[in-house]
């Protein structure tokens, strides 16, 4: 465990942001999921809006500090496809 693999903003109006999650455990440091635009290989636990968008509200995945260490690996796949997405600007 790290000092920086955990964060917090209780003043925040929205925390904790998901419904039945735990105050005490609940990291804020993945405020904004990075594994969102991987779509159904986040990982998480997600389900889909009948407009087609990607409903996270029940998932916790980047909340746990435990699923720090799994988040970070998967940003290789995050950077990945972001290098796909300029290649296609050009």
């Amino acid at each position: 465990m790290s000092h920086y693999d955990f964060f917090q903003n209780r003043e925040c109006e929205y925390f904790p942001c998901h419904p039945g999650a735990d105050p005490e455990t609940f990291s804020c440091l993945f405020c904004y999921c990075p594994l969102y635009a991987l779509g159904d290989k986040c990982g998480g636990h997600f389900t889909y809006t009948e407009n087609g968008i990607k409903d996270c509200t029940h998932c916790l995945r980047p909340h746990r500090r435990e699923n720090y260490g799994d988040i970070m690996k998967a940003m290789g796949a995050v950077l990945e496809l972001a290098r796909r997405k300029e290649g296609d600007r050009k």
